[in-house]
Parts: C-alpha cells; structure tokens; sequence
C-alpha cells in the first residue's frame, strides 16, 4: 500500500529542506548568542593601536595575507560585536559573512584595511564612527573580527 503519491513527496521534499535550514540557522544564532565579552570591552588596552579618526585596535592573532582590503573589495568576516558594559548585540556566528567594505559603519571599515586574510582582531570603535547615536546600540562599540577572504 501507498502512502505518498509521486506529487505528494515532490511537495513535502522542499519543505523539509527548508524545515531542515531554519534548524541550521536557528542553531547558528543559539551557539553564537553565548559568546562572552572579552575582558577589556570596557575600553581599550593602552598597548592597543589608536588612529588619529579614535579608532582603537588590537591583533589578537596574526595573519598570514600580505593584502589589505581596500573600500572597493568585498569581505568575508566571522565576527562579533559588543556593548562596553559587555552586552553582545550582533554575530556572524559559525558562518562567515560577506559584506561590501564601502557599506559598512566607518569604523568597521577603517578596521578591516589594516586587515590581512586570516588575522583577528579587536576593534574599539567609538560613536562617530559607529551609528553616530542615530540608532542603537549607542555609545562605543567592539567588535572581535577575523578577516577570512578578500573579494
């Protein structure tokens, strides 16, 4: 005896495919909503790199690219961000993400060109160079970035 039709199974097939990613993705934002801060999200080292913009950084771990990204690539980055009273507002969470360097705050961007593929690095950005108080989160933002391709 059959159960399923050919039409039946050729419908249920993409919904359990989507089923089966909402799953992936949902348990992608679990892992990286348990992140902690890093120690020195309050504010940054005095060993940490200042621009004369304010941005502070630090390399968490060396690279080993020898190209920097320029506003005109497209990145992939894993990454996660903080509040400095240590309150995680955003990740990438075990998938990299991919961005265009030009369309993103200025700090981030600023942070990314001192970049070679395979670093990680810290970034204190400081309001003018994050949302500017326009939006939320306000105040300096940190975020943990590792540079994974240049595009």
């Amino acid at each position: 005896m059959r159960f399923m039709t050919r039409r039946s199974t050729s419908r249920l097939l993409p919904a359990l495919l989507a089923a089966t990613c909402l799953v992936v993705l949902v348990a992608a934002h679990a892992e990286a909503q348990n992140v902690p801060a890093p120690p020195d999200v309050a504010a940054p080292p005095s060993d940490a790199e200042k621009s004369p913009s304010g941005l502070a950084s630090k390399v968490v771990t060396p690279g080993t690219g020898t190209t920097h990204p320029t506003t005109s690539n497209s990145v992939r980055v894993r990454y996660t961000g903080w509040t400095t009273d240590g309150n995680m507002f955003d990740s990438s969470g075990s998938y990299p993400s991919m961005f265009r360097v030009e369309g993103l705050i200025k700090g981030f961007t600023e942070g990314l060109q001192l970049m070679v593929v395979g670093e990680k690095r810290r970034l204190w950005i400081p309001e003018p160079l994050a949302y500017r108080g326009e939006r939320d989160p306000f105040g300096m933002l940190v975020f943990d970035v590792e540079l994974v391709g240049i595009y």
